[in-house]
């Protein structure tokens, strides 16, 4: 008796589990905090622009750059002796 209850409540709480997950709260779409939505919205640049190209490689090159820059002038420093 008891171990027929407890396959049925373990073979039917999977579906009581997947059916919680579609619960939820309507978008509040006259909230004032409603940003817009789409594509290129959620970012903070503009990669339409004709600069764009410019600034994006150039902080890439920089970054990559940067390291081998810093190691290339301690290699070059005279060492303390």
């Amino acid at each position: 008796m008891f171990s027929r209850a407890v396959t049925r409540a373990a073979t039917q709480a999977p579906s009581v589990v997947a059916r919680r997950g579609f619960h939820a709260t309507r978008s509040q779409m006259s909230s004032p905090f409603h940003y817009p939505e789409g594509p290129r919205s959620n970012i903070p640049f503009n990669p339409k622009s004709k600069v764009f190209p410019f600034i994006f490689w150039g902080f890439m090159g920089a970054g990559f750059g940067i390291p081998f820059g810093i190691a290339a002038w301690k290699q070059s420093k005279a060492p303390e002796a």
